[in-house]
């Protein structure tokens, strides 16, 4: 099971949103509003800034978060792509 970091819970805060553990086979993370399920995000299988932090260190972690912007900047479309960014990057 995915270890929600105290950061993701800030950036969801900001947002107005509450993040649980996922209970959705391969996704890392719930996200609700007003205690409705809106979506999950975040594939297991794939490190987040969060992750890449504490196991490579921020300087890493900065350079991943940058690419993942990169390559994810069209995902900004959409709420949950948003979200996801927001909250694990």
């Amino acid at each position: 099971m995915y270890n929600i970091t105290e950061y993701s819970y800030e950036k969801a805060g900001e947002l107005g949103l509450t993040i649980k553990p996922s209970t959705r086979k391969g996704k890392k993370i719930d996200v609700y509003k007003d205690d409705d399920y809106l979506f999950s995000i975040g594939s297991i299988k794939n490190f987040d800034y969060p992750t890449y932090i504490s196991e490579k260190g921020k300087a890493y972690a900065e350079t991943r978060k940058k690419l993942y912007h990169q390559r994810h900047r069209k995902d900004l479309k959409h709420f949950k792509g948003f979200v996801a960014m927001y909250i694990l990057w």
